[in-house]
């Protein structure tokens, strides 16, 4: 197979909930439309963990938006948002141990710290940044 070109998508999502599920499914056909070999899967589950928090933590009602990145070493995604304040324990875990299992909420950042290659996030003009990477899954582990 030859190496991958470049490519990126960068997209105005509503700031509500309805974003979760257009966000995974814009990640998922990037991947899926490139023939990606990055775990798509992942992606999608952080994807939709970033964009769920950035709605639910977030105030204002402009829009988000979404960048994906695909590189011939993984993917990456941002979710830019208006809040410019960091979020939680994206780098560093939190000093009290694991989310409870009793709530609801509370695993997302765990999860994109747990699966992701790397993450963090940065100032913008307008707010911040928040992103993971998913590095290329060799052809013999992905599914066929």
């Amino acid at each position: 197979m030859p190496p991958l070109s470049p490519a990126s998508w960068r997209i105005a999502l509503p700031h509500t909930t309805a974003a979760v599920p257009v966000a995974r499914a814009l990640v998922r056909t990037a991947l899926a439309a490139l023939e990606h070999p990055a775990d798509s899967d992942t992606a999608e589950l952080l994807t939709a963990e970033l964009v769920a928090n950035a709605v639910e933590h977030t105030g204002g009602d402009g829009p988000i938006e979404l960048v994906v990145e695909l590189m011939p070493t993984g993917c990456q995604v941002e979710v830019h948002d208006p809040d410019p304040a960091p979020p939680g324990d994206l780098t560093v875990p939190h000093q009290a141990g694991e989310p409870d299992p009793w709530q609801e909420h509370g695993r997302g950042l765990l999860l994109i710290r747990t699966l992701s290659s790397s993450c963090g996030h940065r100032p913008t003009d307008s707010g911040k940044a928040v992103w993971f990477t998913l590095p290329v899954v060799p052809r013999q582990r992905r599914s066929a």
